[in-house]
């Protein structure tokens, strides 16, 4: 299955993303062939409900990183509301699935990550542009 990101539906393309994803220990085609991918599930802010969002990621240490770009809109994430109201989460990383505690980074240590990040994904450069005002947040996943 090849995955481009031409699907109407952002769910839709997410679902078809997890299930290649799920299906192949974390190896994926298409767009996010050959690049690190993670799969995060949160519990809703408002529903209680779960959802799941297939990411892209970098590491710091042993935790992983995340950024809530949303494509460079001006608003968060749904993902990112979830995660600030109920911080523990369920992450998929190539074959192996685990809890973690997400936090928000902050202060110095968010400016240390977005340079680290702008190396290795210039679209996040990209996505900040967009964004405008709104800073992205990056959050590390760091496993309980």
């Amino acid at each position: 299955m090849v995955l481009r990101a031409d699907y109407a539906d952002g769910r839709e393309y997410n679902e078809a993303l997890a299930t290649e994803f799920r299906a192949n220990g974390g190896v994926t085609t298409g767009d996010w062939e050959g690049k690190r991918l993670l799969i995060i599930t949160t519990t809703g802010s408002k529903s209680g409900n779960e959802h799941m969002t297939p990411l892209g990621f970098s590491m710091d240490g042993d935790r992983y990183v995340i950024s809530a770009a949303n494509g460079g809109a001006p608003k968060h994430p749904a993902w990112y509301h979830n995660l600030v109201a109920n911080p523990i989460v369920t992450v998929e990383v190539g074959p192996e699935t685990f809890q973690a505690r997400a936090i928000v980074s902050e202060g110095a240590d968010r400016d240390r990550l977005v340079v680290e990040r702008s190396k290795s994904n210039p679209a996040f450069i990209r996505n900040q542009e967009r964004a405008g005002s709104r800073q992205i947040p990056l959050v590390w996943l760091e496993r309980i």
